[in-house]
């Protein structure tokens, strides 16, 4: 029997980051899908710090709070003139909040998040093997297929192309 879902997988992934080579979720949107408010969250956090070690969960610098800012280009992921830095919580930090939380609604997302994050592992290994096989192949059939081969490797590597800035520039 499949379980129902409170909150759409997208919605979860979407507030998936990667910051500092890490993934990780805002407290704001973390407090948004447990159905609390932000100052909740972060005052049970508080009172719990002990267990949120640094791998667990950071706050944001000024920069990477605007650098943020200035790629998604909304005054709310500011967060409203906040007077501290976001708080971001990682896998592991995600799974403690559920030991802090102790609500069915923050239970029953706290399983759906992890499920997506397991997801997510899933698919990037399995991506991975893709690109092995690949090359495996490659070094055992001859010339004919290296322009085969060259297509498959630009599909399966992921660029990181410079985001342009939006706006004007004073030159």
């Amino acid at each position: 029997m499949k379980e129902a879902q409170l909150i759409p997988n997208e919605r979860i992934i979407q507030s998936i980051f990667v910051i500092r080579g890490q993934k990780v979720m805002f407290d704001k949107d973390l407090a948004i899908l447990y159905g609390v408010k932000t100052k909740v969250l972060n005052q049970a956090v508080k009172r719990n710090l002990s267990r949120f070690s640094k791998d667990f969960m950071f706050q944001l610098t000024i920069k990477e709070s605007e650098n943020l800012k200035s790629q998604f280009m909304t005054s709310s992921f500011g967060h409203g003139g906040k007077r501290k830095a976001s708080s971001v919580f990682t896998e592991q930090g995600i799974l403690m909040l559920s030991s802090i939380l102790k609500s069915e609604r923050a239970i029953q997302v706290n399983i759906q998040i992890v499920r997506t994050f397991i997801k997510l592992r899933e698919m990037l290994s399995s991506h991975k093997d893709v690109r092995e096989k690949i090359e495996a192949m490659e070094k055992k059939y001859d010339q004919h297929f290296k322009v085969v081969f060259d297509t498959l490797k630009q599909l399966l590597t992921e660029e990181e192309k410079p985001k342009r800035k939006i706006g004007f520039s004073q030159k």
